[in-house]
């Protein structure tokens, strides 16, 4: 078949609707993954195997935005005990690194964090966060639970649209810029063509595989203290980054106690930090003193925004490595401090902080199973496919998580040896009464906390299905005090917010709006689950 027609031309609004299901669900942005996730439900695996499988299939399937080089997040219900578990896998800055040995090296862009090549690379955590999710809660041979990932490296799988513009998009702009030696993996590994790929057009990813089956014979062990571990160590010293073997072997991934905050009966859970979940909790603690009712009244709008940016006001000043942190972040989920917070909301749009949000590339997935386990999952490289490093012959490609430190020695997230940086990636997951109603996300950098708190709302207060709740047009606070709006958003509403002050344009990039999922499991066991319009995003479900 030789039919012209262009899979990212959308010229419709098409209507889609949520889905319901009774055996399991999976919800990712790509229908492959998704498939990988079923596959391993209807073996008889439980979510927290579908969770491992869709993780590690997007490593293959979805490289423009994470890797098995990526950090990882996950909040976890398990049924059987009645418990939300949160697991932090973001890894740590190597022991040589500091800011003296980036400055006097000359390593620094004009005395910032470089977002490229080996000095931004922290530990990553991915790998760690499958085995321990495996260890504590996995039915299946990790091998087992694995298989789809290493089959699509293997035997390949058909590039998607929005895969094939972002893959395009990283050739262009790499090969202008990424020319030192170091980033020759990079590649060998994702170019062998010279080119990107295209829709339909098959890759092939077998050096993942090798890595990936390797992983899944050692629990992951190998990528820590062995074989693969020794790579990224030889391959760190011969391009002259800090990372070294002591550094991957000394990695934990940590069991946490999720924060949450209650919003209209519903507690919205979230990861503590170093990631960035707190900041939707401190903004929706500010948003419950407000009655919503309307999506489209320019004073409730304005009410969101301004909350939004007070709330990154407190994040982007304190968050960190929670050991290097002088401050309780609870503090701002107090009831009082919502209502004081609130108070001072005035008619006007007004800056609250200076910080710069960026835009960044991370999967987000849920899943659910017929028993009543939900996962909600998230990893990333960070920017796109990360800091351009693939270690040669392994397809492990490293995040450059560590280009969101800062080079101030009197900021509270300046980099020192083994500290965690400030962590955009934030999975979500929603309670009433002590019970799982189900896992939900948005991916993308600084607007995850903004998504997360618009799509909650969407659903608590505005009762929009979950698939209504995350096709919704979407707005983003930026740097300096401007919104940025989709293109879908309601032109009499964002002149309306023009006229309070905010500066607002139109941004024609629909992905840099994020991308979520959501299910939600009804009283009757029945799953409902909604996915992200924004991208290749599916669900598959039985």
């Amino acid at each position: 078949m030789d039919i012209p027609f262009d899979p990212l031309r959308q010229q419709y609004v098409s209507q889609r609707f949520p889905i319901y299901a009774r055996g399991g669900m999976v919800a990712s942005s790509s229908p492959l993954s998704s498939a990988a996730g079923i596959e391993i439900l209807k073996k008889g695996g439980n979510a927290m195997d579908a969770a491992v499988a869709t993780a590690t299939a997007l490593t293959v399937v979805d490289p423009t935005v994470n890797g098995i080089g990526s950090d990882a997040f996950a909040l976890i219900w398990n049924e059987k005990d009645q418990k939300l578990y949160g697991l932090n896998a973001s890894g740590r800055a190597p022991m040589l690194i500091s800011c003296e040995a980036i400055l006097d090296k000359g390593l620094d862009k004009n005395g910032r964090m470089p977002v490229y090549g080996w000095t931004p690379v922290t530990v990553p955590g991915a790998p760690s966060a499958w085995a321990a999710i495996h260890e504590r809660f996995g039915t299946l041979p990790l091998s087992e639970v694995m298989e789809p990932a290493i089959r699509y490296g293997r035997y390949g799988f058909p590039c998607s649209p929005n895969l094939s513009q972002s893959w395009k998009g990283a050739f262009k702009r790499y090969k202008q810029i990424l020319t030192d030696p170091c980033y020759q993996g990079w590649f060998d590994t994702f170019t062998p063509l010279g080119r990107g790929y295209e829709p339909g057009e098959i890759i092939y990813l077998k050096d993942h595989a090798d890595t990936l089956e390797e992983i899944a014979k050692t629990n992951a062990t190998s990528f820590y203290t062995g074989e693969l571990a020794r790579k990224i160590d030889s391959e760190s010293r011969k391009y002259g980054g800090f990372l070294r073997y002591e550094d991957l072997a000394a990695h934990e991934p940590v069991w946490v106690e999720p924060m949450h905050v209650n919003y209209r009966g519903y507690d919205v859970c979230e990861i503590p930090p170093n990631g960035q979940g707190v900041i939707a909790l401190i903004a929706l603690n500010i948003l419950k003193e407000f009655t919503f009712t309307s999506k489209d009244d320019p004073d409730q709008v304005h009410r969101q925004i301004e909350a939004m940016k007070m709330a990154f006001a407190d994040g982007l000043k304190y968050i960190t490595d929670p050991a290097c942190m002088n401050i309780d972040m609870r503090k701002f989920l107090d009831p009082a401090y919502g209502k004081e917070r609130a108070q001072a909301i005035t008619d006007e749009a007004q800056i609250y902080t200076d910080q710069e949000p960026a835009k960044s590339g991370t999967v987000y997935f849920c899943c659910a199973d017929s028993k009543g386990n939900m996962v909600s999952f998230i990893q990333s490289n960070y920017m796109g496919f990360g800091s351009g490093i693939v270690v040669e012959g392994t397809g492990i490609s490293l995040q450059n998580r560590g280009a969101d430190f800062t080079l101030d020695s009197s900021d509270a997230n300046v980099i020192s040896p083994g500290k965690k940086t400030y962590h955009t990636i934030i999975p979500g997951f929603l309670m009433k009464d002590g019970k799982a109603v189900g896992p939900f996300g948005v991916m993308g950098g600084y607007m995850q906390p903004q998504g997360h708190v618009q799509v909650v709302m969407n659903l608590i207060d505005f009762h929009l299905d979950p698939q209504q709740a995350l096709d919704a047009p979407r707005w983003q606070w930026m740097r300096d005090g401007s919104i940025t709006v989709e293109t879908r958003f309601d032109t009499e509403l964002a002149h309306a917010l023009q006229r309070r002050g905010h500066q607002v344009r139109v941004d024609l990039f629909t992905p840099s709006f994020g991308r979520g999922q959501m299910i939600l499991r009804l009283e009757n066991g029945t799953l409902v689950g909604g996915t992200e319009s924004r991208t290749d995003s599916h669900i598959a479900c039985y």
